[in-house]
């Protein structure tokens, strides 16, 4: 197979797997309102082996994964604000996944995977919480009351993003390092 379709096919396979994950993600459901995010695995997967607009496109699939699937509370209140919010957490998340990576993997494609993993979930979570600063925070402010918070910010980081957030940075580093190292491995030894 040519370099060009192995490309498309690999890209074609990890956005198959981008849409499984957030689905199944979603029909699971193990941690309350929100739920653990496995789909930074294949974007970080994606944008190391196939460059940054690989990672951009499955991050845009999962935006797009997500406003169909797990945005219902938040499209009930602003409908436009979600929809930027999801594609641009997901997009931007792949964009510096790819962009971080090309940078490093010069020295150290391992790094270069360890690091993009890290910036991921970064990306993906600052974007949310900016989405919900700029078009949700009256109902944000409502949530935190509603549960017991006199801190909007405090809720916002507790409860909307944290667990998970840790969760998914710890699943992110170790799966996507260690599926970059297996194809590096697999490439050189058909090399």
């Amino acid at each position: 197979m040519s370099n060009k379709t192995n490309k498309i096919v690999g890209l074609g396979l990890l956005t198959a797997i981008v849409v499984v994950l957030q689905v199944l993600a979603v029909a699971i459901r193990p941690s309350g309102v929100f739920n653990i995010s496995l789909v930074l695995v294949p974007i970080v997967v994606g944008a190391a082996l196939y460059g940054w607009k690989a990672g951009t496109w499955l991050g845009f699939v999962f935006g797009v994964v997500v406003v169909l699937t797990d945005a219902s509370a938040f499209l009930a209140v602003n409908i436009p604000g979600t929809i930027i919010t999801c594609l641009l957490k997901g997009m931007l998340a792949g964009l510096a996944s790819g962009l971080i990576y090309l940078l490093i993997a010069k020295k150290s494609r391992f790094i270069a995977a360890v690091v993009a993993a890290i910036v991921c979930p970064i990306v993906n979570t600052g974007v949310f919480l900016l989405g919900c600063m700029i078009f949700f925070m009256d109902t944000i402010n409502e949530w935190a009351a509603a549960t017991g918070y006199e801190n909007a910010g405090a809720y916002m980081i507790i409860a909307l993003v944290g667990v998970n957030f840790i969760i998914e940075m710890a699943v992110n580093i170790v799966l996507s390092s260690a599926i970059v190292k297996i194809v590096d491995i697999q490439t050189k030894k058909k090399a």
